[in-house]
Formats: C-alpha cells, sequence, structure tokens
C-alpha cells in the first residue's frame, strides 16, 4: 500500500532550503535587474531613443527580469522545499 500523509501533521520550516534559495536569488538578482538595466541604457544608446523612451525600455526590461526572478524562485523552491513535515 502507498503511504499516506498525515494531513494533521506540523509543518516546520526548513532554514536551510529558505537560506540557500533567498541567497542565490540575492545574487542572481543582482545579475538581471542590473543586466536589466545596462542592457536598456546600452540599447537606448544603439537606437538613438530619447531620454523617456530609454527609461520605458529600462522599465520593461526590469519587468522581464521579475518574471524571471518569480520562475527562479518558484523553480528553487521544487527542489529545495521550504516546509517539511514534523
Amino acid at each position: 500500500m502507498s503511504k499516506l500523509q498525515n494531513p494533521n501533521a506540523t509543518r516546520q520550516i526548513a532554514w536551510p532550503s529558505v537560506v540557500t534559495v533567498i541567497s542565490a536569488a540575492i545574487l542572481i538578482g543582482a545579475e538581471v535587474f542590473g543586466a536589466a538595466f545596462a542592457g536598456g541604457w546600452a540599447l537606448g544608446i544603439l537606437f538613438g531613443l530619447e531620454g523617456g523612451a530609454t527609461q520605458i525600455l529600462q522599465a520593461v526590461l526590469f519587468v522581464l527580469g521579475v518574471v524571471v526572478m518569480v520562475a527562479f524562485i518558484r523553480n528553487a523552491q521544487r527542489i529545495e522545499p521550504f516546509f517539511k513535515r514534523a
């Protein structure tokens, strides 16, 4: 027979997993958002965009960076679960 988990079991936070994922997110986030800012600035110059258009491009790349970070956290949470059953 298959093992059934007790729905009344308490869940505890797996702090080593949480710290690992948050640390990686900080490192990767700095790279992603730095690249979004620098990439928007560089593309603005390359295409001869005015200041406002460059900032809009940077904002679009920043939002893309947020999407990347959310996907990273969700996938990392699958590998390093934040909770464990006690």
